[in-house]
């Protein structure tokens, strides 16, 4: 049984050392860690500090392509180098490292594909109470959306098995958190969360650099990973309230129209008649959605089974 602990880093010599050091190198019903650096185009030393510590893999990007693509470069890598079990955590040393025993138990138990991280974000002290309130909220916008019942949906610290690393993708460009969920709770694989740890914060976030920032990238992701898995539920909401709200208004003018004045109404009968054509040629373009989404559920069995046997051959 191999772990590989992945590590997303840019500009992180300084936490970087604190981090690898904070991390665990036995485990119980574990044969082998092994620690994977994911350099995403750092400008300063971190893939040397890296080296100098003893980290046995280390994935360089010649530019910063972000958060989101190094983390699924780290997941594919890991998988190349035969993980078993993959870890994601921080380089800002966010997270405690001898959780990681707890975060792989449901894993190693044979309970759960993914584990997520609970930081219960009540209790982090450098968290406001605005950003506390922003965390609950978002982690209940993405549990109602994803079918899961976890309670930090945007905590790094996640283990994966084999089997639902190979399924993984991301086509967000700003972060794997929310997508990742979504798409697998969609896909029905067994997902639990353990309460986790956290340390003294030693940086600042550099995802984002604004509250509004982060919830309107994390809106558009939450809307374009849902429709991706849902798009006729979410066409046929859009095209179903253009439509009733050309009802409505069609009624509105139907009764002016039976009481004999028409004049001064013929806006609401034209208004209606477009929200009622809009609405339906909504619903229909959300039927072909449809038929895309199935369409690219098929292509991603195949890329999975693709990835199984190249990861077979290379075994």
């Amino acid at each position: 049984m191999k772990l590989i602990i992945q590590i997303p880093c840019l500009n992180e010599e300084k936490s970087l050392p604190i981090a690898l050091k904070d991390l665990p190198r036995k485990i119980e019903g574990v044969d082998a860690i092994e620690i994977l650096v994911i350099d995403d185009g750092s400008r300063d030393r971190t893939a040397d500090v890296a080296r100098e510590h003893g980290v046995d893999h280390i994935l360089q990007s010649t530019n910063n392509k972000g958060l989101a693509k190094a983390f699924i470069g780290g997941i594919n890598h890991s998988l190349k180098l035969g993980a078993d079990i993959i870890v994601n955590t921080d380089a800002d040393n966010q997270y405690c490292g001898a959780d990681v025993a707890k975060l792989i138990q449901p894993i190693l138990e044979g309970r759960a594909d993914i584990v997520i991280g609970d930081r219960q974000v009540e209790s982090i002290r450098h968290f406001s109470p605005l950003k506390i309130f922003l965390q609950k909220f978002g982690s209940w916008v993405v549990r109602q959306v994803s079918g899961t019942d976890v309670p930090d949906a945007t905590s790094g610290f996640r283990a994966y098995s084999r089997e639902a690393a190979v399924q993984l993708n991301v086509v967000s460009d700003f972060t794997y958190t929310i997508e990742t969920l979504i798409s697998c709770g969609k896909k029905n694989l067994a997902i639990e969360h353990v309460p986790v740890r956290t340390n003294e914060k030693l940086r600042e976030s550099r995802l984002f650099t604004s509250n509004a920032e982060y919830i309107k990238r994390s809106v558009v992701t939450i809307l374009k990973i849902y429709s991706m898995y849902k798009p006729l539920k979410v066409f046929t909401w859009v095209g179903g309230t253009a439509c009733s709200l050309g009802f409505v208004i069609g009624c509105r003018y139907l009764y002016f129209y039976f009481q004999g004045q028409t004049a001064g109404h013929i806006q609401s009968l034209i208004l209606s008649a477009i929200l009622l054509i809009v609405g339906f040629q909504i619903v229909m373009m959300g039927v072909v959605a449809e038929l895309i989404s199935i369409n690219r559920q098929i292509l991603e069995d195949v890329q999975v089974r693709v990835k199984k046997d190249e990861l077979d051959r290379k075994a």
